[in-house]
Order: structure tokens, then C-alpha cells, then sequence
């Protein structure tokens, strides 16, 4: 990954302000010493273990002092001008505290430069993300399983819910006084959960699609993986428990009982087992974490804290009765 995706960003990412850091989150296969052999140029910090996707980033972040930081995946491909033009929006708008490019995805930019046709958004994270009224995140681009090819019809700069943690432009002083990201989430949801607490604290997001990158996506693990099924049903929970208001925690959670269980029924006849049993033992982790000290006194200081208890960025729509029962794709 380091060596097929860093030279687009040691190649585009310049200026005397601007620093290219690699953190390590405990690699075993050599990846150091390539860095130090043939990307002297990068900054490298080197964690002791795997820390996962979270605590790996609030671990190098704790290390940093610049204005600015840009969380990016290890498989990311940036362009021309990606970095210079979040950065100079973020100038501009003091109010907004993160942002994302329009991401596409790599495997179909590959495609593309030998058919000629247009490329399509990256699942995670397209142009934009967004949440529904039953916290099932979407994106500009992309409903559930459905993701649009890049025509142009997402081409203007919108408020967002959450940025995608692929390519995440954050100030760095907002992520530290916010907390970071969940360390406990380990890997998935972390940067929806992380986006909420912004907004929640007054804090705006926004895509500016005239930034592109080009994500792979499912490097860390495959969209199949049984794990990634476990991080996304479990942390999604969490975040829910997180941040909801008591007014809308009821009912939400009512109704993901009900639909979490549903899919994991549809995961067992379509042959998944695996991924089913992910989805089970994912509400039976989070019931009992749900009762650890750590997550009331999140909980508690969220809500506490919240200047905006719930962010108008919350769509008031159910994107699965969108999809399943009035046929949108869009």
C-alpha cells in the first residue's frame, strides 16, 4: 500500500508549512525500513503495537502541533491540488471544523483510464456522508449497497454529517478538545461518531468535491470480512447509545433490534453464517458494554456538553424504506 499510494502524496502534497507523516501502528513486515530507505522525506512515528484505526491516530495526533491535520488511509491516491484547496476553504470558513474531498474509488480510476468511463464514488465516504433518522449512515453517492458513478451532480460544497476518516481535514485543535476518536470502537464508525460530537458542540463539516482522491478501500479488511460486520453492527450501537437524546433513544433502538436481528436472518439463508453470528454477537457486546463506566460517563458528558443536541444534519428519512420499499438508488 505504502509504496503504491506515497509517491502521489510525497508528490502532491507540498509547501514549507506542510508535513507528510507516516504513523506505524506496529507493522511487522518491514514497512519502517522501506519508509527509511526510500521515502527519507517522511516524517515516520512508530508505535509500539497495533493500536487499531482510533487510538493509532490519537497516539500520532498527540504528537502534532500543526493547525491543520489530514487523517489519510494508507490506500489512498491523492491528485493536484487535493490538499490546498481543503485547506483553503478551511481558511475561509473559520466555523467549519472538518472536511472531506469528493472520493472516488481507485479500482474503478483504474478502469476507467482504459474504457473511458466515468469513474464511480468510493463506498466509504463518496461525497459525503449523512445519517437517517435511524442512524444508518449514506452517502452522496451511495445508498447501501448502491454506489453512483461521478457525473458531476455532486460537484457543489454541502454541510455534511460525518467526513470520512479515509481523508479526513480536521483542525487540530477541535479533535483534541472533542477527545479524539473513540479508542474502545477500535476500527469502524469511529470518525460518524467523532463528526457527531463535533456538531453536537457547534461545530459544521462540509465535502468539497473540487478536492478528489482516490480510495481502494478494504485494504485493512474486505467488505465480506466477518469481522468488519462485527465493528460496524457493534460500534454503530455504541455510537447510538453515545450520543442519541433520551427522547429518541427509545424508539431508535427499538427499531434496531428489530432490523439488526432481520439482518442477520438474511445473512444466514443467503449462506454467511459467519457474517451472521457477527451481527449477534456484535448486540451482545454492545448490551453489556452498553453498562460499563467508561460508555455512561461518555454518554454522560455528550450530552452534557452538547450545545446542539440534535444536529439538523440527521436526515428525517428511512434510507431502508427508501431502498427496499420505494426503489431509490440515488
Amino acid at each position: 500500500m505504502l509504496r503504491r499510494y506515497l509517491p502521489s502524496v510525497v508528490k502532491y502534497t507540498t509547501g514549507s508549512d506542510v508535513e507528510v507523516v507516516v504513523a506505524d501502528n506496529g507493522s511487522t513486515d518491514e514497512s519502517v525500513e522501506m519508509l527509511q530507505s526510500q521515502f527519507a522525506c517522511v516524517r515516520v512515528i512508530r508505535l509500539d503495537h497495533n493500536y487499531g484505526f482510533a487510538e493509532g491516530y490519537n497516539r500520532a495526533l498527540a504528537m502534532l502541533d500543526s493547525a491543520y491535520c489530514v487523517l489519510l488511509n494508507s490506500d489512498v491516491e491523492v491528485s493536484d491540488g487535493w490538499l490546498s484547496t481543503l485547506l483553503d476553504y478551511m481558511d475561509a470558513h473559520r466555523e467549519i471544523a472538518a472536511c472531506q474531498p469528493k472520493i472516488l474509488a481507485w479500482k474503478s480510476k483504474e478502469a476507467s483510464e482504459s474504457t473511458g468511463e466515468a469513474i464511480a464514488f468510493e463506498h466509504a465516504g463518496a461525497a459525503g456522508g449523512y445519517m437517517d433518522k435511524l442512524c444508518y449512515p449514506y452517502c452522496r453517492g451511495r445508498l447501501l449497497g448502491d454506489v453512483e458513478t461521478d457525473q458531476g451532480q455532486y460537484d457543489t460544497v454541502v454541510p455534511v454529517f460525518w467526513a470520512s476518516g479515509a481523508c479526513l481535514c480536521v483542525r487540530t485543535s477541535v479533535y483534541k478538545e472533542i477527545g479524539g476518536l473513540d479508542a474502545r470502537f477500535f476500527a469502524h464508525m469511529e470518525e460518524i461518531d467523532l463528526c457527531w460530537r463535533m456538531q453536537c458542540r457547534g461545530y459544521r463539516l462540509v465535502c468539497v468535491p473540487q478536492s478528489v482522491v482516490y480510495h481502494l478501500g478494504g485494504g485493512a479488511l474486505a467488505y465480506e470480512s466477518p469481522r468488519k460486520t462485527y465493528l460496524n453492527f457493534r460500534n454503530c450501537l455504541l455510537m447510538i447509545y453515545k450520543n442519541l437524546p433520551a427522547n429518541r433513544m427509545c424508539g431508535v433502538m427499538a427499531w434496531r433490534f428489530v432490523l439488526d436481528y432481520a439482518a442477520a436472518a438474511h445473512l444466514l439463508v443467503s449462506g454467511q453464517g459467519k457474517n451472521a453470528w457477527a451481527v449477534v454477537r456484535a448486540r451482545w457486546d454492545f448490551m453489556r458494554l452498553r453498562h460499563e463506566s467508561y460508555f455512561i460517563q461518555a454518554r454522560r458528558e455528550n450530552l452534557q456538553k452538547a450545545i446542539v443536541p440534535y444536529p439538523e444534519t440527521i436526515a428525517q428519512r428511512s434510507i431502508l424504506w427508501d431502498y427496499y420499499f420505494r426503489g431509490l438508488r440515488r
